[in-house]
């Protein structure tokens, strides 16, 4: 549990500022793309969304790198590497003068970022488990999902007032900010007694343990697409309101209307999530994700986006908030077998989850060019996958239990 130096309230906050890092770097420049994207000499608008997506895949692999380096060598150390390497980053992205020096300092990003955002999550493993893991981080995913909310409106004023470069500044300092935090007043989580030791089999070995937990496995595979067809919102959410529907100035807070019903969402998941149980929340909750988009798809597939925005906004609130109670269940669900492992663990869910979730994006996201209806296919898409994979998890779980039987 946590060491008496520091309250659990403080805990909560400063994984949050953790994870913010990473909501900051990606939600702060959406309103700057279309001035990014002239400033380097991108032509075609669509690849705008590279922009987003790119940081992405960067997350997906340094996960690989820092989570069994983290069972290793500490969870604290290698954050402060991670964030290293995301300085470095910036500054490339800030002197970015093409589209190709772009991309290359948004992988970048990603990849230090990945530290922070998966060690903290191993952090809250080594410190909590069962249903009272899912509530922490479902707080903690509440007060993270605040940033979502002011990021865009931060990001305009900055892009109006000082320019887009100015927006990577203020992730540096509200980076630095974190660090010296996490520095001064947080205890290292790792037991010593669950190091372990440095090889090249280390994440082989990791790996072929995770693979044993069926339950980590399908979790997983659903945080995948539950994240992809989220991430094609993510990087076509500029496209479909300042574009499609001409709400230029409005798109801050649009963007941050719909991330409130995902933190409400996620902040109710904290106290129902005990007395339901996670499996309870992510089975409603899927079912209501997938059938949203059936009844959109119905009213709107092969038309026009509806032509008053408010109904598009109503449909992605209800989506947004039935996203809000899974996406910490199912981490939580994928990470509850794994505890002695949590690094290794946290690694392997966060590089599958966001590797699925980057190609699923790109692609749908080619498709949103005049109307949303392509997202909501794919939130239909992902939500029916989803619904088979807990079906076969629930079959193989049974058929076990009787053959031990």
């Amino acid at each position: 549990m946590i060491q008496k130096k520091q309250s659990q309230t403080e805990f909560i906050l400063l994984m949050a500022s953790l994870m913010s890092i990473v909501a900051l770097s990606i939600d702060a420049i959406l309103p700057a793309l279309e001035s990014i994207g002239i400033s380097i000499g991108i032509k075609d608008a669509t690849d705008n969304q590279l922009l987003i997506t790119m940081i992405f895949l960067g997350l997906g692999f340094g996960q690989l790198i820092f989570g069994p380096l983290s069972d290793s060598i500490g969870r604290k150390p290698v954050i402060y590497i991670g964030f290293t390497v995301f300085v470095l980053a910036s500054i490339l992205c800030v002197f970015a003068t093409s589209i190709e020096m772009m991309v290359l300092g948004r992988i970048l990003q990603g990849i230090g970022l990945s530290a922070p955002r998966t060690i903290s999550i191993s952090m809250v493993r080594d410190s909590f488990s069962g249903d009272y893991m899912a509530k922490i981080m479902s707080f903690i995913v509440a007060i993270f999902i605040l940033v979502p909310v002011v990021a865009p409106a931060l990001g305009k004023l900055m892009l109006d007032t000082f320019g887009w470069r100015s927006i990577f500044n203020s992730q540096l300092i509200f980076g630095l900010i974190v660090m010296i935090w996490l520095w001064k007043r947080q205890p290292e989580t790792l037991d010593p007694n669950h190091k372990i030791k440095l090889s090249k089999a280390l994440f082989i070995n990791g790996l072929k343990e995770f693979m044993t937990f069926k339950s980590s496995v399908a979790f997983t595979l659903v945080s995948g697409l539950i994240t992809g067809s989220f991430m094609v919102y993510l990087s076509a959410s500029q496209e479909i309101f300042q574009n499609q529907y001409g709400l230029v100035d409005e798109f801050p807070y649009l963007f941050a209307a719909l991330a409130i019903s995902v933190g409400f969402a996620t902040f109710l998941n904290g106290t129902f999530v005990v007395k339901y149980g996670m499996y309870t929340m992510v089975k409603v909750f899927l079912i209501s994700f997938t059938v949203i988009p059936i009844i959109y798809l119905l009213l709107f597939f092969g038309k026009p986006n509806p032509e008053n925005v408010y109904i598009l906004l109503a449909f992605f609130a209800m989506q947004f908030f039935s996203i809000g109670f899974l996406f910490g269940n199912l981490r939580s669900l994928a990470m509850q077998p794994v505890g002695h492992i949590a690094g290794i663990g946290a690694a392997i869910n966060g590089f599958v989850s966001t590797v699925m979730a980057v190609p699923i994006a790109t692609y749908i996201g080619g498709f949103v060019k005049t109307t949303a209806s392509p997202l909501f296919v794919g939130f239909l898409i992902c939500g029916s996958l989803s619904l088979l994979i807990l079906m076969i998890l629930r079959s193989i779980t049974k058929k076990s239990l009787s053959l031990a039987a």
